[in-house]
């Protein structure tokens, strides 16, 4: 999942950020809350962990205007003030859910999880064929069967997947999975592909994974799928599971 946090104090925002990478999301993590309208504005994020006490715009102001862009995007706000009516003003302008610091990560990280399951018309479960992707338990299946996934082998399917239907560049995976510069030189994304398409038994050119040649690789719509003969959810959710045997990576 893509969180944002917004949290001027680097520090915390940096323990907030490991704390919830280990989960497996992908953490966009900002400092001021001008960074942080504009963060959320260009990659509308699955939650937001924003703090009240933020420089440039305070945390109301930002909650006020993330909320005009988007009413159902949970908000997690945290805040040292003690004030019934700051917690009123806050779940008002559409926080959520609120924590008084000092806080447990524990918890946090699962209220977290929490709101990412209440969260309306949420994308947490991916399908593309018969391979299954679940964004909130971070578990893969195709046919049935649990595939082990690593943190970068998940993140670069679930971003293949959320951008179904479209060719997604070696240079936006670079940013959006590894937060590497395109200027780097590098084969990881072409190194993980292949990692992925063994685990999923998609040999190249690959069904579920194509290769858009000179540009990217794409998870072709579901139309595409059906022409090409992949099988598309038969198999009964009461087969048993089995864990497949995970590739070097």
């Amino acid at each position: 999942m893509r969180l944002l946090i917004a949290e001027d104090d680097k520090a915390l925002g940096l323990f907030l950020s490991r704390g919830l990478e280990v989960d497996g999301h992908h953490v966009h993590l900002t400092y001021d809350g001008a960074a942080a309208v504009e963060a959320f504005r260009q990659e509308m994020p699955d939650l937001t962990i924003l703090d009240l006490n933020m420089p440039i715009k305070d945390g109301e102001q930002v909650l006020e205007e993330i909320r005009r862009m988007d009413a159902d995007l949970p908000v997690l706000v945290l805040t040292a003030r003690q004030e019934v009516d700051t917690r009123v003003r806050c779940l008002d302008l559409g926080a959520d859910d609120l924590m008084i610091k000092p806080f447990s990560l524990h918890e946090l990280r699962a209220r977290c999880r929490a709101l990412l399951r209440r969260k309306r018309e949420a994308r947490l479960m991916l399908r593309a064929g018969d391979l299954e992707l679940d964004r909130l338990d971070h578990t893969a299946r195709r046919g049935g069967m649990s595939i082990i996934l690593t943190n970068k082998e998940f993140a670069l399917l679930e971003h293949l997947m959320l951008n179904r239907g479209q060719c997604v560049t070696r240079v936006e995976l670079l940013d959006s999975v590894w937060n590497l510069e395109p200027t780097q030189t590098t084969n990881i994304v072409d190194v993980y592909i292949n990692y992925l398409r063994r685990k999923l038994k998609d040999p190249p050119p690959g069904q579920l994974i194509r290769t858009v040649r000179g540009q990217g690789y794409m998870v072709p719509p579901e139309a595409d799928l059906v022409l090409s003969g992949l099988p598309v959810h038969s198999v009964p959710a009461i087969l048993p599971s089995v864990i497949a045997p995970a590739a070097a990576a």
